[in-house]
């Protein structure tokens, strides 16, 4: 049962990150990262710590990331890249970062419901 636990696990992983990625980039079959420059470094050292999925649903641009490793580094015990953290944020800011995609536009002015304050 554990064994198709996992499986159900990674296949949805692979499916998740298939939904962010284009559809020309090769993913790993167990941690659903896009294969390119710098995918080893960042399976070696986020996936120390915490799942790729992790990784794959965050999209932020490369500031972001950094501040994120920032944060990382001074609360959970991260600990320095070095002269690796230059080829992670290429990797993290080509391929997980913020998509065209997502939320919906926001309503035209004339759909959106009364405000309170209109209502008195």
């Amino acid at each position: 049962m554990a064994i198709l636990k996992k499986t159900i696990f990674i296949l949805s992983l692979i499916a998740l990150s298939c939904s962010y990625v284009n559809a020309k980039d090769i993913l790993d079959k167990n941690t659903g990262f896009v294969i390119d420059t710098g995918f080893e470094l960042v399976r070696a050292n986020c996936t120390a710590c915490h799942s790729s999925g992790l990784v794959i649903q965050n999209r932020m641009n490369r500031e972001t990331w950094l501040e994120t490793i920032r944060w990382m580094q001074k609360t959970q015990g991260l600990w320095p890249l070095g002269d690796s953290e230059k080829a992670i944020l290429d990797y993290l800011a080509k391929h997980y970062s913020p998509t065209a995609t997502g939320r919906r536009k926001n309503l035209p002015a004339h759909l959106m419901p009364a405000l309170l304050t209109q209502l008195n």
